[in-house]
């Protein structure tokens, strides 16, 4: 009762959400169900697959809330404290999101310091060398300090090269200029380029102050990336830093197949009770000292899926690797009961990700921004169109192709594709 009860929630927040309007040639959608507080995402394709120098898109995200014409970051800071606000903003492989979190009343303000990163941000030099390089530096250095995260990121440049395999982060010997900044950020805030998202806002609200605001923004950039296409590889990185681990990863070019979600709902080993190993075929084969996590990273034009295997040693994670790669083999023919169930659990986690306030933006933001059905629905009634025939054949698909293989940690010792089954 209670996932469908979830799905049924989603579903009405993602229809009221749907109400999409061209204003002053952005796209505007918003939901308001009475919240105390008011949250505004200004969504723009200005991803790492969008760049035309490595690390430039990372720079633009840490630009944002700096000076503009209308006032200095330190004034921006002090002013959002002052009506108790909350600013932030994030970078994926397809979108750059800066957001503001205020309170009801507030909005006035809040999208005004949003739009003045649009369309009057200043881009100094000196906030580029004191402010934006160093925290890009430190989040690089956080990212490839992380077994697992640097994986995934090695795993995107063998599984796609370029477009979604360019780099996230700008590395320490990255030579960004401001020069550059300025030019990607021409190119990529433009009217067509962006959608304005709110919670807790009506949509006449957020329509008017977008009118307001972003009137001055330009009408065409020349935003482009090549069509995803899937290569696969293997490397290998020497690391002494937290677990060791291998990613295995399978991709594909084109759009997101609901197979592909059923697949991972299937293996992944996160139980539905506490403390409960679950009823996934690799939880009672894993080694006591190891994990395997289940990667879903599903893009516009691509998809990677793949199992996060870490362990104490490199004989844990050679063990717990044959026991992902022969479950991943042996999905391919479920069927009845376990396909159902497979379904549900893919189902109820597609809908209880856009329940929040930040899942509904990441979940429904894109398709409000490229212009495709913005709701929930579509995506639930996808999973009841799955049959046993074509999931099956998506798995072997799957693993016809090549397979994306990173080894991290001792690399002397950790298994090499082959040895896991593959």
């Amino acid at each position: 009762m209670f996932r469908t009860s979830a799905a049924r929630r989603a579903s009405r927040l993602a229809r009221s959400f749907a109400t999409v309007l061209d204003t002053a040639g952005v796209k505007v959608a918003a939901v308001d169900n009475g919240e105390a507080t008011s949250a505004v995402t200004f969504l723009v394709k200005a991803g790492s697959r969008y760049q035309n120098k490595p690390g430039v898109a990372h720079a633009l995200q840490n630009f944002a809330f700096k000076s503009t014409s209308k006032r200095s970051a330190l004034g921006t800071i002090r002013e959002s404290e002052l009506y108790g606000g909350v600013l932030s903003s994030s970078l994926s492989r397809e979108h750059l999101a800066v957001t503001a979190e205020f309170l009801r009343g507030d909005e006035p303000f809040f999208v005004d310091v949003l739009s003045s990163f649009f369309t009057n941000a200043k881009f100094t030099r000196h906030e580029l060398q004191e402010y934006v390089a160093p925290v890009c530096e430190a989040e690089s250095t956080s990212s490839a300090s992380n077994p697992a995260s640097h994986a995934i990121e090695l795993a995107h440049a063998l599984a796609f090269r370029n477009g979604l395999g360019l780099p996230l982060y700008a590395s320490a010997h990255s030579h960004i200029s401001v020069e550059d900044v300025k030019q990607f950020a021409s190119s990529v805030f433009t009217k067509d380029n962006v959608a304005v998202l709110g919670t807790g806002i009506s949509q006449e609200a957020l329509s008017k102050l977008v009118e307001q605001t972003l009137s001055s923004l330009g009408t065409s950039g020349s935003v482009s990336s090549s069509s995803s296409s899937y290569f696969g590889g293997e490397t290998r990185v020497d690391s002494h830093e937290g677990p060791q681990t291998v990613f295995i990863g399978f991709g594909q070019a084109g759009a997101f197949s609901p197979e592909l979600a059923v697949l991972n709902a299937h293996l992944s080993t996160e139980p539905s009770v506490k403390w409960s190993k679950g009823t996934s075929p690799l939880s009672a084969n894993i080694p006591a000292n190891s994990s395997v996590q289940t990667v879903l990273l599903p893009y516009s034009d691509a998809s990677l899926f793949g199992l996060l295997v870490q362990g104490a040693t490199t004989e844990d994670v050679k063990a717990a690797g044959k026991a992902a790669i022969a479950a991943l083999k042996e999905a391919g023919s479920i069927k009845g009961e376990e396909l159902q169930k497979a379904i549900a659990k893919a189902k109820f986690t597609a809908a209880s990700a856009a329940e929040g306030r930040t899942g509904i933006v990441s979940a429904l933001g894109p398709k409000v921004l490229s212009g495709s059905a913005s709701t929930l629905e579509n995506t639930l009634s996808a999973f009841d169109k799955v049959q046993t025939s074509a999931f099956s054949s998506a798995t072997a698909s799957l693993l016809k192709a090549k397979p994306t293989y990173v080894a991290v940690g001792d690399i002397k010792t950790l298994p090499y594709a082959d040895e896991l089954g593959l």
